[in-house]
């Protein structure tokens, strides 16, 4: 297998680093000697901690009793002055369950669906990949690769633990192969493809560095195949104090610029990098390079001064965010109204249980029906679908992104529910 170019570290990380001696740490923030999990800088600075949060936010918990027990760990999270990488230093792989029972999909959002319509069919276009084999490591429930075979790809091969054939319908059935297991070195010399493409995976990879030199290696001399991510964008997050975008499986997060610099450092050339989705989601798109460090850094890359004014903005904005959404649902409740959040995944998740609102939201409101009738891990609130919140009406609708409160206006209008609707 032919080595790896991989970059020596000075040549793609320090035209960006920042001067720790320059940084004003917020209050609450220490210096912490843990190395860097993308570019083994041995100090990083620790900016928020908090104790026993839900470890998985994604499962299906049939009982109340279940999802208030369920297991819990430590969140630390650390940043690097050297590439901008921001990491959960307390993370423990063991803790997290990743399995047929992890309902991720957003595939009933029509919104959704349409945005991953859009952007298979635009890869498949821009990249050749008409009649050829691509590879989606961590393919969830699989409906983007359909959709990237649909869209022209000759055939797929989707490598989740999570991955339901059974769900799946498609008259492209027998040009797709399942596999129900996580993707590593393994599989990195069996599974051929002429492209790679990974969505909403990398942020639950804590060695990331080790991950993506593993595709690298994968990939030998053949520097013609795309490998294409997407991933949601730190800098936002810091930058809105998103405490719900937070949560134990995303145990790394990245901006534009700390995800090219991880691509660069592990021997991938970045031809294409933007923000989509209302700027929530980083796309990259690379090639193999055979010579370390190959290409200019694009304009997205040079964030390092910005994403050091989004983590001293969180660490400082946290406590009165947090309190800003108490303090509405309590005055719901005071007024004798009901709540509910809309969106009972991750972000609803990490939003009920930072806030430890208790009974004062009612419900959790999803539209995938795999959903309904389950609970919340951490708080236990119950799962309801959209229809039936008509038995029991609510004032208020927090909506856990706000790119979803057209599309959730509509369904409620169509169920005759008149209800205060805001969002995060």
């Amino acid at each position: 297998m032919t080595p790896t170019p991989t970059a020596p570290v000075d040549e793609v990380f320090a035209p960006s680093a920042l001067d720790p001696s320059s940084l004003q740490l917020p209050v609450g923030a220490s210096w912490r000697d843990v190395p860097c999990p993308l570019c083994a800088h041995r100090q990083a600075v620790v900016f928020f901690e908090e104790e026993q949060i839900p470890t998985n936010s994604c499962l299906l918990l049939q009982s109340r009793e279940e999802a208030v027990g369920f297991t819990r760990g430590d969140l630390t999270l650390g940043f690097c002055p050297r590439c901008g990488f921001v990491w959960n230093t307390a993370f423990e792989v063991a803790k997290s369950e990743y399995s047929q029972r992890y309902e991720e999909t957003q595939v009933f959002s029509s919104q959704f669906s349409e945005f991953g319509q859009d952007l298979a069919r635009s890869w498949v276009d821009r990249h050749d990949l008409a009649g050829r084999t691509v590879l989606e490591i961590g393919c969830g429930k699989g409906e983007f690769l359909v959709w990237m075979v649909e869209a022209g790809a000759g055939k797929g091969i989707g490598i989740d633990p999570g991955i339901h054939p059974e769900r799946i319908t498609t008259p492209h059935g027998d040009r797709i192969e399942w596999i129900k297991d996580f993707y590593d070195v393994r599989y990195a010399s069996e599974l051929h493809a002429d492209a790679i493409v990974c969505r909403h995976t990398l942020e639950h990879i804590a060695p990331v560095h080790e991950f993506m030199s593993v595709i690298r290696r994968s990939l030998g001399d053949r520097t013609d195949v795309p490998v294409l991510f997407e991933l949601p964008d730190v800098a936002r997050v810091l930058e809105e104090t998103a405490f719900w975008d937070i949560y134990y499986e995303h145990c790394s997060y990245f901006s534009a610029g700390s995800l090219a610099r991880l691509f660069r450092s592990t021997g991938f050339e970045v031809t294409g990098l933007q923000l989509e989705y209302a700027d929530q989601y980083i796309l990259i798109e690379t090639r193999p390079s055979s010579v370390p460090a190959a290409g200019d850094p694009l304009e997205l890359e040079d964030d390092m001064e910005r994403l050091w004014a989004g983590v001293r903005n969180y660490a400082t904005s946290y406590a009165a965010t947090r309190d800003h959404w108490h303090a509405r649902f309590r005055a719901v409740r005071e007024q004798g109204g009901r709540s509910v959040i809309w969106g009972a995944g991750s972000k609803g998740v990490s939003f009920l249980t930072n806030l430890g609102v208790g009974e004062l939201v009612d419900a959790a409101v999803d539209i995938n029906p795999h959903k309904t009738g389950m609970h919340m891990a951490g708080t236990g609130h119950r799962i309801v679908s959209p229809e039936q919140l008509v038995d029991a009406p609510p004032d208020l609708v927090v909506v856990m992104n706000p790119i979803y409160v057209a599309e959730i206006s509509d369904q409620l209008a169509q169920l005759g529910i008149t209800a205060e609707i805001d969002a995060v």
